[in-house]
C-alpha cells in the first residue's frame, strides 16, 4: 500500500539507473508485485536517473504519473552510482531502505528475507551473489576485491559490493556517501558499530543493456580503499596516520645525518655529498608531515567539543543527565 505524503513509510526502495530503458518497466512490475504480495504497508519506490542519454527518464516519468508510490529524481549529468545513492538516501522516508540495481540481475523476490534479518536485529543486510551471472573478469576482480577488504579491514564478506542491500534508517543517517565510496558502505558502517550480515541471493543473467564495469572502476576502487582506510581508522586521530609516515621519514633522515656526522668526525669531507642533502630533506619532510597531523588533530578536537549528541545506541538510567536537554535540542 502506498503512503500519503504525511504518513510514516515502512519501506523505501531506491533504484539508481543509467541507460536502462529496456529493463525499468519490467523491474517496476516485478517489484510492485512483490511489495503488494508481502503485505508491506506504506512503501515507496524511488528511481534515480543518473544522467541517462536514452529514454530511461521518460519511462520513469510515466511510472510516476501512473503510480503514487513512485518518486523520480534526475541528475543533470552522470555523477556516478555513489551520488545516485546519496540522492536516494536523502529523499527516502522509510524505516527500512533497500537498494538494488536497475539491470534486473537482482531479484525482488528476496526482499522478505532481507526484512527478516533486519527484524532480527541487524542494521545492514548485504546480498551475496553466490552463483554470479557476470563476465569472468568481473567475477575474478570481485573475488580479489572482497579478499583485499577482508585482509585490510577485518570484515569478512563474500560480496561487499553487491548493489542489493537493506539498511535500517540509522545507518544511512550516519554515513555520508561520495566519490565511489558506495562500495565501502559496509566497511564504514562496521567501523561505526552497526551490525552487519549477508544472505545468499539469486542472481540473474543481464537481459538488457550492457554492464557499466570497466578497468577505470578497478583503479578507482584502489584509491577508494585508501580513502576508506583513512576514514575508518584515522578520521578521529589523524596524528596517528601522518605522525607514523612523518616519523619514518624523520628517522631515516636522522640515521643518514648521524652517519655523515660520524664520517665528519673522522676527517671525511661531507660538504658535497648528495647523501647530506637527502638526510636533511628527509628530516624536514618528516617534521612537516607530522605537523600536518598535529594541526589536523587540533581542528578535529575543536569540532568534537562543539558536538552535543553522542552516537549512543541505548541509554537506561533513572538519574537526570545534564546533556539530556542538549541532546533533545540537537
Amino acid at each position: 500500500m502506498c503512503a500519503e505524503q504525511d504518513e510514516n513509510i515502512y519501506l523505501s526502495v531506491i533504484i539508481p539507473a543509467l541507460n536502462e530503458d529496456e529493463s525499468i518497466t519490467h523491474l517496476y512490475k516485478h517489484l510492485k508485485h512483490v511489495l503488494d504480495n508481502i503485505a508491506v504497508d506504506r512503501y515507496e519506490i524511488i528511481f534515480i536517473d543518473d544522467g541517462s542519454s536514452d529514454s530511461t527518464l521518460e519511462i520513469m516519468r510515466d511510472l510516476y504519473e501512473k503510480d503514487k508510490c513512485v518518486s523520480v529524481y534526475s541528475h543533470r549529468k552522470n555523477f556516478g552510482k555513489a551520488q545516485a545513492l546519496a540522492s536516494g538516501f536523502a529523499h527516502a522516508r522509510g524505516k527500512y531502505i533497500f537498494t538494488l540495481d536497475a539491470d534486473m540481475q537482482d531479484d525482488p523476490d528476496e526482499i522478505p528475507r532481507f526484512i527478516e534479518q533486519l527484524d532480527a536485529g541487524y542494521d545492514l543486510v548485504i546480498g551475496w551473489k553466490a552463483h554470479r551471472k557476470d563476465p569472468f573478469i568481473k567475477v575474478v576482480s570481485s573475488h580479489f576485491f572482497n579478499w583485499t577488504n577482508a585482509k585490510v579491514f577485518g570484515l569478512r564478506l563474500h560480496d561487499i559490493n553487491c548493489g542489493f542491500k537493506a539498511y535500517k534508517r540509522e545507518v544511512i543517517e550516519e554515513i555520508e556517501v561520495y566519490g565511489e565510496l558506495h562500495r565501502y558502505i559496509p566497511i564504514i558502517a562496521h567501523s561505526k558499530g552497526f551490525r552487519i550480515t549477508e544472505i545468499k541471493v539469486k542472481h540473474h543473467q543481464r537481459k538488457f543493456g550492457r554492464t557499466k564495469y570497466n578497468w577505470k572502476r578497478f583503479l578507482s576502487g584502489f584509491f577508494d580503499l585508501l580513502t576508506s582506510l583513512v576514514i575508518t581508522r584515522f578520521a578521529k586521530k589523524p596524528l596517528h596516520f601522518f605522525g607514523s609516515i612523518g616519523s619514518v621519514f624523520f628517522v631515516i633522515g636522522l640515521i643518514v645525518c648521524l652517519k655523515l656526522t660520524w664520517d665528519w668526525f673522522h676527517k671525511v669531507w661531507i660538504g658535497d655529498r648528495p647523501l647530506l642533502f637527502l638526510g636533511v630533506l628527509l628530516i624536514i619532510v618528516g617534521m612537516q608531515i607530522t605537523m600536518i597531523g598535529l594541526v589536523s588533530e587540533i581542528v578535529i578536537n575543536h569540532k568534537e567539543k562543539k558536538r552535543t549528541r553522542l552516537p549512543i545506541r541505548e541509554a537506561l538510567t533513572h538519574l537526570p543527565d545534564d546533556n539530556d536537554e542538549n541532546i533533545r535540542e540537537s
